[in-house]
């Protein structure tokens, strides 16, 4: 018996139990279409994740004075002071080194006649906003001479803005105190929003490093370096050049612990991603319990129609069918059980992980390779589940099936 004609009786005798074959499908369907959604919504936040470190700088390297590694065990007020100005301009002669700033910030009330908020002052360079990827959106930002200066200048961030001059006015020229120290706003920060750990990157106020830590502060140490590498292959090495430097300047012996703190943006992703792919193998292991049910369903299925088609069986086989014309016939039902129910079951997926964007607003990316994937679980799907009872029915005595009642 050619494959057109065992096609052919496969979906007569399916058509005989549309509502008893769709609801075999329904395992498949809900199974396929849970994997798709899942592996999209875990994929579209791991992409999520990475714009936005990249929007913060995906290159970017933090260093910290004191030892972090230390078992969480309070740093003393020495530990903190380890890095100098003078640290930060060795970094920038170093040649994997795009652009480093200082770091130094406190946090106050800013005032602007009747309208005060409370914000953080962060004391940089302008190679701060290279390194952050922020930009200027009115106005300018600080000069060198600025900064040899300590000049009583700041830029503001929007959300900064918003609270000090709610009524729209425009803050460059202006004046603003923070604390008691007045400040001239010179310019504006283009908005970036929250980023990955929900922080406003908007409710920042930038200034000359000189300006915090003389006329706020009152310190001669910085409390931190931004720094970025020339690109993001050479990140490590440009971390390894770095601590080379500041072991060297701070005098440390070999077996001497760092006194000093790195971290970079790769490492976040690094974290950021590994959490996501975890949690996303987790949902589709999850999902995938269904195509397992789904499968046992076919399985149940094809048993109940070898058991109830075992006269047809036997006539068949009466007339000349052979044990792989019956093992073909039931194999083929169940395949196309298992495939229309992918078919659909993708559709459906698709149409889930639409519908998840447009009212959770949730960040989804569908995969091809999760498509073709659960279309080729679903044909092996049908093949296991279908091979014992389509096996069983080529293996009736013709017979003894024509005597079953």
């Amino acid at each position: 018996m050619n494959i057109a004609n065992l096609l052919k009786i496969a979906l007569k005798a399916l058509n005989n139990n549309k509502l008893r074959c769709f609801l075999t499908m329904l395992g498949i369907i809900i199974g396929v279409a849970s994997v798709i959604t899942m592996l999209a919504i875990g994929q579209g936040s791991k992409d999520s994740i990475k714009a936005q470190i990249s929007e913060m700088g995906s290159n970017m390297i933090m260093i910290h004075p004191g030892n972090m590694q230390r078992g969480g065990v309070r740093q003393s007020a020495d530990d903190m002071q380890t890095l100098k100005v003078e640290d930060y301009e060795a970094l920038g002669e170093l040649d994997g080194v795009a652009a480093v700033s200082p770091s130094v910030n406190t946090g106050g009330q800013l005032v602007n006649g009747n309208n005060n908020y409370p914000s953080t002052i962060y004391g940089i360079t302008p190679d701060y906003l290279d390194i952050r990827k922020l930009k200027v959106k009115d106005g300018t930002i600080f000069s060198d001479h600025d900064i040899h200066t300590a000049a009583k200048v700041c830029v503001l961030g929007k959300t900064v803005v918003d609270n000090l001059f709610p009524n729209g006015e425009d803050p460059v020229g202006r004046v603003v105190r923070f604390g008691s120290i007045p400040l001239t706003v010179i310019g504006v920060l283009e908005p970036k929003g929250t980023n990955t750990m929900g922080m406003d990157q908007d409710d920042v106020v930038l200034a000359p490093y000189t300006t915090v830590m003389k006329r706020i502060l009152a310190i001669d140490y910085i409390q931190g370096i931004f720094a970025s590498a020339v690109d993001e292959d050479h990140t490590d090495e440009t971390i390894d050049e770095i601590t080379a430097t500041l072991r060297m300047r701070h005098k440390l012996k070999d077996d001497a612990d760092d006194d000093f703190d790195i971290r970079s943006q790769q490492e976040l992703s690094e974290m950021m991603n590994s959490t996501s792919d975890m949690m996303t193998v987790l949902l589709a292991c999850i999902a995938g319990i269904s195509l397992l049910v789904g499968g046992i369903g076919i399985m149940n299925i094809m048993y109940v129609s070898v058991t109830e088609r075992t006269r047809e069986i036997g006539l068949r086989m009466s007339i000349g069918a052979r044990g792989i014309d019956i093992l073909s016939q039931f194999l083929i039902e169940a395949v196309i059980i298992s495939v229309t129910g992918g078919v659909i079951g993708i559709i459906v997926g698709v149409v889930a992980s639409w519908l998840v964007t447009m009212i959770a607003h949730w960040p989804v990316s569908i995969q091809m390779y999760s498509v073709g994937l659960s279309f080729v679980v679903c044909t092996v799907t049908g093949i296991f589940f279908g091979w014992y009872p389509a096996q069983k029915a080529s293996n009736l005595d013709p017979i003894e099936a024509l005597r079953y009642e």
